[in-house]
């Protein structure tokens, strides 16, 4: 029943930030706001709303090795799972562009936030500094780069949706959010408790994987339309506000405790896929198939080891 309840948790989650999006696009397109502007606040905020709910809950919960295996866990699966699945559907090539910013970025995120989990605790006054870093790259994306999600059509369509409407998907998806959160967190401690499986594992697995759905999924169907530009900007920009935005947040609400086993495990591995990347990305600009494979195997060994 626990694993019923989970799923269910997942499921309210998904929509909660689905109806949160579509609500909120709807209000900023009456509003007058650009497409691009929408793509680059809201639909962003939206994507990582699952994991942030997640994280604050676990946190307010004393499920610390939640919060922070959620946020390793769906690092490592981006980089290994969700890119390696992309790249065996179609290969993606890389842009000399990621390699200069979106690539560095993730990695100084990645490292930065080790650093700051080493002595076994982020601070309020570290989750000031990420949240800082959230703040700053947003604004600088937002003066130096287009990114638009909508075209100019939808949001046409968007500005006659009922206001009505669009306040109700609003508070349906905020609903939604936080029931589902307190569903998958609670369900998660309790499947951890009755099978000795401490919360570490159920965080970095289980959890990252359910909450780096979208991920998985937006990523999936660009390499199915063969947009893998998009794929490796959402899985790499993805990485870079989970530890900017979900810890430094977090942190800002309560400090986080990181338990040894993080420091000299899992962030190995995340460090390890993440520094990897660079060759596979770098060698003939193109993650082909065979390095997609590569990365996926990278992840089930990953899982295996873990868990045996």
């Amino acid at each position: 029943m626990s694993y019923l309840i989970l799923a269910i948790g997942f499921l309210i989650l998904l929509l909660g930030g689905k109806f949160l999006v579509d609500g909120a696009s709807a209000i900023a397109a009456r509003l007058g706001l650009s497409p691009g502007l929408i793509g680059l606040t809201i639909v962003a905020f939206g994507t990582s709303a699952p994991e942030l709910l997640v994280s604050v809950t676990a946190s307010l919960k004393g499920s610390s090795d939640i919060t922070v295996g959620n946020v390793i866990g769906s690092n490592i699966s981006n980089i290994s799972l969700v890119l390696g699945i992309s790249a065996i559907i179609f290969p993606i090539y890389i842009q000399k562009s990621t390699l200069k910013l979106d690539y560095p970025f993730t990695l100084i995120s990645s490292v930065l936030f080790y650093m700051m989990a080493f002595n076994g605790v982020i601070s309020l006054y570290e989750g000031v500094i990420l949240f800082s870093c959230f703040i700053a790259l947003n604004w600088y994306f937002f003066k130096t780069i287009e990114r638009v999600e909508f075209t100019e059509e939808e949001a046409a369509l968007m500005k006659k949706q009922s206001p009505w409407l669009a306040i109700l998907q609003l508070i349906g998806g905020a609903a939604g959010l936080y029931f589902g959160s307190e569903l998958v967190v609670g369900n998660a401690s309790l499947i951890a408790r009755n099978f000795g499986v401490s919360e570490r594992i159920i965080g970095v697995t289980i959890i990252a994987i359910g909450t780096s759905l979208p991920e998985l999924v937006t990523s999936v169907l660009a390499a199915l339309k063969k947009e893998t530009e998009m794929a490796l900007g959402n899985i790499l920009g993805s990485n870079i506000m989970n530890v900017f935005s979900i810890i430094g947040i977090t942190a800002l609400i309560k400090p986080i405790d990181v338990a040894t086993e993080f420091i000299f495990t899992d962030f190995v591995w995340m460090l390890g896929f993440t520094i990897l990347l660079l060759p596979i990305m770098r060698i003939n600009y193109i993650i082909t198939r065979i390095k997609g494979a590569v990365l996926l195997s990278g992840y089930l060994l990953y899982i295996y080891i873990l868990i045996s």
